[in-house]
């Protein structure tokens, strides 16, 4: 007969692992926190983040520390939050790349979206918004699209392979019925900058990173991927009204930690997230910015990205869309 010691030893050990995490999840936080934004400075996903950060840290108590991370269609910054820690100290805004995109764009991936993420909760959809450079002879969908038909290949920014941007520009190309050539940009404010300057003649922008040049004529926005004008963006059309029925897409955003972070340390940060999320600055900044706030707990959050998943799989795999 074998002798017990060892199973007794592993289960003494075991026990004392977790007596060891529920102290460390109860005292949570005791130090500043990590917040990895897989964009560069500027962009929409980055503004959101660090309007989060600010609230959430006030009621966690603690500093939460914005960290770009950019490249790879988020996968870079994926790669370091899923070979973090799981206690809580490092947490990511994971986005429609991330969680629904990337799987089926990447034959290799260095991490799983389902297996070494565990959401937190939703925060954000981006509408967006078809825009062109003031330069381009189009006033509406219908000219832009008699335009690019005139042109031999139509040049796209995005601010990545990937990204909500690059497919939903992809889904427009296949409806619309255009010759458009991608030009991938690491992160949203570098391809903005571009559209607006003239290199690119046009890309789908989200409202936080582009409405500012909208305002200032620096960009002419021609229609919204929405099913329905938006409050604050009234003026701007949507795609649908104009002949491309049906059309729809958002870049979406939540709240991600290593898998493994314990759940009274998740339960903590949703709290805080959700606290955030029903300040009335937040509100206000986000309506503002023309974003749809959309709280939720982990487990929505997880079954949205499912769901996500199966519609952007389809999209990349109907377009032939690859990236290695």
């Amino acid at each position: 007969m074998q002798p017990r010691f060892p199973l007794i030893r592993r289960a003494f050990l075991a026990a004392l692992f977790t007596t060891a995490t529920f102290a460390s999840a109860q005292t949570y936080p005791s130090k500043p926190i990590e917040w990895v934004v897989p964009y560069p400075p500027g962009g929409g996903t980055d503004v959101v983040a660090r309007l989060l950060a600010e609230s959430m840290g006030k009621t966690l108590g603690q500093s939460i520390i914005v960290a770009n991370k950019p490249g790879a269609a988020t996968n870079i910054g994926a790669e370091y939050v899923s070979r973090a820690k799981p206690d809580g100290y490092v947490v990511m805004s994971a986005d429609t790349a991330t969680l629904a995109a990337n799987p089926a764009l990447y034959s290799k991936l260095t991490y799983s979206a389902e297996k070494n993420l565990a959401p937190v909760g939703l925060s954000v959809r981006f509408p967006l918004i078809l825009v062109v450079h003031p330069g381009v002879p189009a006033k509406n969908l219908k000219e832009f699209i008699a335009w690019a038909k005139t042109q031999d290949r139509t040049n796209y920014a995005s601010p990545g392979a990937g990204s909500p941007h690059h497919l939903t520009a992809e889904l427009f190309r296949q409806q619309a019925g255009l010759q458009l050539t991608h030009v991938p940009y690491r992160g949203a404010a570098p391809a903005v900058q571009d559209v607006v300057g003239g290199q690119v003649p046009f890309m789908f922008v989200d409202t936080a990173a582009g409405y500012q040049f909208i305002l200032a004529g620096k960009l002419r926005a021609l229609g919204m991927a929405s099913a329905k004008r938006l409050k604050n963006f009234e003026e701007i059309p949507t795609l649908a009204e104009q002949g491309l029925t049906g059309f729809e897409a958002f870049a979406w955003q939540g709240l991600v930690v290593p898998a493994g972070t314990p759940p009274e340390v998740i339960t903590k940060l949703n709290s805080a997230l959700l606290t955030a999320m029903n300040s009335t600055d937040i509100k206000a900044r986000f309506q503002a910015l023309g974003l749809e706030s959309t709280p939720s707990s982990p487990r929505q959050m997880a079954d949205y990205a499912a769901s996500e998943r199966v519609k952007w799989a389809d999209v990349i795999k109907t377009n032939g869309i690859k990236v290695e």
